[in-house]
Formats: structure tokens, sequence, C-alpha cells
């Protein structure tokens, strides 16, 4: 349910309880009766509705997952709860599963993408042979459903990755994929500031940084089909509540 549909709801509900202070009271009938039937029956409802659009107009939001991209972590069909408030106090971590808008063109659609965070700004990063170094130390993914077929790796004030042509590395194109330019980056080797690299846990069908470049917590996007247009980290999602068989933290 949407906010404004949240919102309503309750405009309804209080449209009933007024409109029950104001019919005329038939003879016979006790008012107080009326009033208390209001107050337990109609308030609880009228608060709690407040309290939930409250929540996921600033707090919290739903996201439905529509792909494989994060198998087996999320499924299709899966329905979360994301946090919209978290990133305000502190920078995403690594493995932080986050919705986020792309900074590419998604034809017919303008929504948000849902990854894990495997790069944080700062961070030296290759895939090789199927595993992700970070700082040069392997990062251990029993979440993926399998290693990636590809290599990668960031240097030159790019993103290098040979999924393409195997076995030969080749840039992203900036035209295509959010890459900063070299006067936004800190050394040729290192994720930019406010950059994250972002990936699926399904590595081989997933559309991700190692396609499109670089994910921002804030600013504009820097370059790509989205350049200058807002980005920004919508929540970090944190919970299945649908369908009920998996219900569970993330």
């Amino acid at each position: 349910m949407q906010p404004w549909q949240l919102l309503a709801l309750v405009a309804i509900i209080l449209a009933v309880r007024l409109a029950l202070t104001l019919v005329p009271i038939r003879a016979g009938e006790d008012p107080a009766k009326r009033a208390h039937i209001s107050r337990e029956y109609l308030d609880p409802f009228i608060v709690a509705g407040l309290a939930a659009w409250l929540l996921i107009t600033f707090i919290v939001r739903t996201y439905y997952i529509p792909s494989e991209s994060m198998v087996p972590t999320l499924l299709v069909h899966d329905v979360l709860l994301v946090n919209k408030f978290e990133y305000r106090f502190h920078e995403p971590h690594r493995l932080d599963v986050v919705v986020f808008p792309p900074p590419i063109v998604e034809p017919g659609s303008d929504d948000d993408f849902i990854k894990r965070v495997i790069g944080t700004p700062g961070d030296t990063m290759r895939i090789q042979g199927g595993t992700v170094y970070i700082n040069g130390e392997p990062l251990v993914e029993p979440y993926v459903k399998e290693p990636p077929h590809y290599n990668l790796v960031i240097k030159n004030y790019n993103i290098y990755t040979d999924e393409n042509n195997p076995g030969v590395l080749s840039p992203l194109d900036p035209r295509q994929a959010n890459i900063p330019p070299r006067s936004e980056w800190t050394a040729p080797d290192r994720i930019p500031p406010h950059c994250y690299f972002m990936m699926g846990d399904n590595r081989n069908n997933s559309d991700d940084s190692h396609m499109w470049g670089f994910a921002q917590n804030s600013g504009n996007f820097e370059a790509g089909q989205k350049a200058g247009k807002p980005a920004g980290f919508t929540g970090h999602a944190f919970f299945i509540f649908w369908p009920l068989n998996r219900m569970h933290g993330i």
C-alpha cells in the first residue's frame, strides 16, 4: 500500500467517525453507547493508520523483487522492508543489501535496483578466477549462487572487464556507465569518493556495476546515461516479510 492510499483510508475512517457524531440520535438510543463504539473500534484504527503512514512515509518502505539478480538471497516475488532512514546516520557498509536508483535508464521503468555493496570508497578491487579481492584480500561470499564467469579490475581511473571478450580486459564507456572523471578520483586504482561497486548475488545473471559503473550515495551521477541527475541510496533492505514462509531478516 502506498502512503497516499493509507492516508486516504485514515481519512475515510475519520469521516465515518465524524458522521457518527453528526447523525441525529434516534429515540431510545443511548448516546454514550455510540461514543463508546467510536472510541473502542474506530479510534484505534485512526491512531494505527496515522502511525503506519508516518512509518512508511519517512522511515520504512516496501520493495518488491522483480528479477533473479539477487538469488539465492532474494527470490522473485519476495517483498522486503527497506529502512530509508539508516543512511542518514552512517555510510553504507560492505555487504549491505541496498535499494538505489541506478545510473542507467531502464526502458519503460523508473524502478530502483537492489544489489549488495561489494566495493566502498577508497577500496582497490579485482575479480580473478571467480574470486572477488578487496584491498588484496579474497572476499568470503557464502551468499552467492555461483562465482562470476568474468574477470575485472579497477585501474587507470576506470573499471575493466573481460565479460564481452574473455581474456581481454576492456574499460567501461563513460558515455554509458557511471565512471567519474579523473579529477574525482583519489588514485587511479581506488574506488572514488561517494562511489560504490554493487553486485547481485546471482553473479552471472545480474545487471550491476560490472556493466554500468558505480552507484553513488549522494550528489549527481558523474557520467553515463543519467549524468547530472540525482544519485543516492533509497535505503537498506533488512527484512523479508512476504511470502510468510520466507519471513526472515536479511
